[in-house]
């Protein structure tokens, strides 16, 4: 059974890794033909643009892993059925659930890999390849160039004995600017009671997110009294301790697309828009989407093990490796339309998100099921 295992691993590794070199390669060329006209803008240069792309592939290895694997190994099972050497390993012994297992735990390696590389590697070198582009192209320092542009936040406060709150308050702020570490800068609060009455206005030139809240640099507070627009203060100080539950964590989620955060992220931002009653069927469903994708991969070599038991006389490999080709295409468009369809008619994101993988899987299952039994 080694040996088998062996066998089974080497040829399935190997030309999923060859496919996944091909697909980046690809996207590495058609992004670097895109990024010279970029070239020349600060101190952006054909070297920085290359290192940009690099820095971007990550992100499709990610999201091209299951293609690859499906290609792969629809690769590697048709080669050995066209060997015969698949016929032989059946004549020694090799059963359709031994073999069926096989695949199973080399697929679960794969969503392994997929999920390390989607929720670690991806979104650290997505991030250090635009600070990067920004610093180079704007002439910027390297940590302004992290920073993101004008994002509102939602928080609500409980007022509770001894935190100077008379009443509950609903927040809105508004961020001009978010640095690495929680820092912040162009800040603008603005504080509501709960019936829709404004309380004040506060405005940062500067804020640190700490522990328990926000350290506020060079602030202008302006704040009205009981009557509607009635101003009863306008202050000015260097520094207020600005009590909130906006962590940086939730902070940087706001700032950063969906497709690049991580689940922790996903489910801590998802967490703090449910806190504040704010709409989350769309974070859902991409949590969902990322949570299972790596799953994606389990599919595939499933989808992919009727093809070994195709006889070579059924078609070329060729033919069999552009059968695969096409699956992929067809599962990337299923999966992305369910997601937009499942946010359409409201439907539970975890169904949204899991319906293309168990279509495949349960017709992966039917067609392995039918080969075994008539051919």
């Amino acid at each position: 059974m080694r040996t088998v295992r062996r066998l089974f691993y080497a040829d399935v590794i190997g030309a999923v890794s060859f496919v996944t070199v091909a697909f980046l390669a690809l996207f590495f060329f058609i992004d670097f033909v895109a990024e010279l006209g970029q070239v020349g803008r600060g101190a952006y240069r054909v070297q920085h643009a290359a290192l940009f792309c690099l820095l971007e592939l990550p992100g499709y290895a990610y999201e091209l892993l299951p293609i690859a694997v499906l290609i792969g190994t629809i690769y590697a099972m048709a080669r050995l059925a066209q060997s015969s050497e698949f016929t032989i390993l059946r004549t020694a012994g090799l059963g359709p659930g031994r073999a069926l297992w096989l695949l199973a735990t080399l697929g679960l390696l794969f969503g392994l890999v997929s999920f390390t590389v989607g929720d670690y590697v991806a979104p650290y070198t997505d991030a250090r390849g635009d600070a990067m582009r920004n610093a180079l192209r704007n002439n910027q320092a390297p940590l302004d160039a992290t920073r993101r542009v004008s994002v509102w936040l939602k928080d609500r406060r409980v007022a509770t004995a001894g935190d100077g709150l008379a009443s509950d308050r609903i927040d809105s702020i508004h961020v001009g600017h978010v640095g690495p570490g929680g820092q912040l800068s162009d800040v603008r609060i603005f504080e509501f009671a709960t019936d829709g009455r404004q309380l004040a206005r506060i405005a940062a030139e500067r804020a640190q997110i700490i522990d328990g809240g926000w350290q506020l640099e060079s602030v202008q507070i302006t704040r009205w009294g009981a009557a509607e627009g009635q101003l009863a203060a306008d202050e000015r100080r260097e520094a207020l301790l600005w009590p909130s539950t906006l962590t940086a964590a939730v902070v940087s989620a706001a700032v950063a697309p969906l497709r690049t955060m991580s689940t922790l992220d996903l489910y801590r931002y998802i967490s703090h828009l449910a806190e504040n009653d704010q709409s989350v069927q769309r974070q859902q469903i991409q949590f969902w989407k990322k949570a299972l994708y790596p799953l994606a991969c389990l599919v595939m070599v499933c989808l992919a093990l009727p093809f070994a038991y195709l006889h070579a006389r059924s078609g070329s490999i060729s033919v069999k490796v552009f059968a695969g080709i096409l699956l992929g295409i067809s599962f990337v468009l299923l999966n992305n339309l369910s997601a937009h369809l499942g946010l359409l008619r409201g439907w539970t994101p975890w169904i949204a998100a899991a319906a293309p993988s168990v279509f495949y899987l349960l017709l992966s299952m039917a067609a392995f099921s039918w080969l075994v039994r008539y051919r």
